[in-house]
């Protein structure tokens, strides 16, 4: 079945003031059709996108037309993991394999997969994809990538791992006790964040690293300083830092600073939020957010916590308090299509077939996220298999990288 826009209309909503379309239930609707079908129907368009915006010099996406501007892999790698996820596409298939070949030629003698920028976030995406790929050629390549994701690491960091640019704030070996131990950064930055740790322990998760290893009990011990959370229910500390004291959101931020002037700060793209704390008084806190708070949630469960985990189900009721699929909840349209890849992976994971949410009318109502998120990205393909823009930041005009972001979310919709 195809779902033209005729046929959309019997069960969309289109259009959200000044932002994104969105999906609400039409009355008219007599049954709400499979998200299975739906999402496998965008993911055919969006395959076919992204065989056409292909680079036919080089193999990759996105690939930048001026010399000396670098190239980032990364996005080539989120396309080929998206088409390695399609029934019926396998590592022989011309445009992955060529794809395939382009990611690796930008692999380093220290492993690091990476042109001049950003290495450890180009790495991790890299891995994620080439982890799929049943080769000898891409097993060894995921092995050097993750020796360096590893030497990369806050805490652990050593001179041979960060390889690439980065200097003075290349990632550092620090104490337990620093606000920066266990996680990983773009390199440029001078401190680590909940994104490239995201990516980072996806990484590890897809080349089958066990839970137990001292790299994941490393970022769980940076994730919990991102959740704005001072203590569980039994009184336990969660988060020490002094930005989280008296906290009860449950959600994460994206930074315990904003660079490496400010450590221990705490940063949120989000902004601030008024918190009632235990003795009646207002304060203003660090807003915890959707992409964030996905990312954390993930990462929690890739490091082997249980949904049980005390920590896990404050993160449970703040996605319930705020779901949506319209916008990132805190930031609107920004990183919107990053937003979905994050939901749909970690709720993937969770094993979840619905979230609890509360209406305006403070009812508690089950959603079936798959569902709604396959009608809502079916609502924002174009007709040529693309995604509408939303927004420019962080590269969200881009179509090739907000096409492969919906399709890895479409991907994790379907199963």
């Amino acid at each position: 079945m195809i779902f033209t826009p005729v046929v959309l209309s019997m069960f969309f909503a289109l259009g959200q003031p000044g932002s994104a379309a969105s999906w609400t239930p039409s009355a008219a609707a007599v049954a709400v059709p499979d998200a299975g079908v739906i999402a496998a129907a965008s993911a055919e368009r969006a395959v076919a996108f992204l065989r056409s915006s292909q680079d036919k010099a080089t193999g990759g996406w996105s690939v930048p037309k001026k010399p000396g501007q670098p190239h980032l892999p990364a996005i080539t790698a989120l396309v080929i993991n998206g088409l390695l996820m399609q029934p019926g596409i396998t590592a022989e298939d011309p445009a992955v394999a060529r794809g395939i070949d382009y990611i690796l030629s930008h692999q380093k003698p220290d492993g690091g997969i990476y042109d001049s920028i950003l290495p450890s976030y180009n790495t991790a995406i890299s891995i994620s994809a080439l982890a799929r790929v049943d080769s000898d050629r891409a097993r060894q390549a995921v092995a050097k990538g993750v020796a360096f994701l590893k030497n990369s690491q806050w805490g652990t960091a050593t001179p041979a791992g960060v390889g690439g640019p980065g200097g003075a704030e290349a990632p550092q070996s620090v104490p337990e006790t620093h606000p920066f131990f266990g996680g990983w950064g773009y390199g440029n930055r001078g401190r680590p964040d909940i994104s490239n740790t995201a990516f980072a322990l996806q990484a590890l998760h897809d080349a089958e690293i066990p839970p137990d290893d001292p790299a994941f009990q490393r970022a769980v011990i940076f994730l919990q300083r991102m959740q704005m959370l001072e203590k569980d229910p039994a009184g336990k500390v969660v988060n020490e830092m002094p930005y989280a004291k008296g906290s009860r959101q449950g959600g994460f931020i994206y930074a315990t600073a904003e660079d490496a002037k400010s450590v221990g700060a705490g940063q949120s793209f989000a902004g601030m939020i008024e918190e009632t704390l235990d003795d009646g008084s207002k304060v203003s806190k660090l807003r915890a957010y959707g992409s964030a708070t996905y990312l954390g949630f993930k990462s929690y469960l890739y490091a082997g916590l249980k949904m049980d985990d005390p920590r896990v189900r404050a993160v449970v009721e703040f996605l319930g308090k705020h779901y949506a699929v319209s916008q990132n909840p805190g930031l609107g349209t920004d990183g919107q299509y990053y937003y979905y890849v994050m939901m749909a992976r970690a709720l993937d994971a969770s094993g979840l077939r619905t979230i609890e949410t509360t209406d305006v009318a403070g009812r508690v109502v089950s959603r079936n996220w798959r569902t709604d998120l396959a009608l809502q990205l079916a609502a924002l393909q174009n007709p040529d298999g693309s995604f509408m823009s939303l927004d420019d930041r962080w590269m969200e005009n881009n179509p090739d990288l907000i096409t492969a972001y919906a399709l890895l979310a479409l991907q994790h919709a379907r199963r």
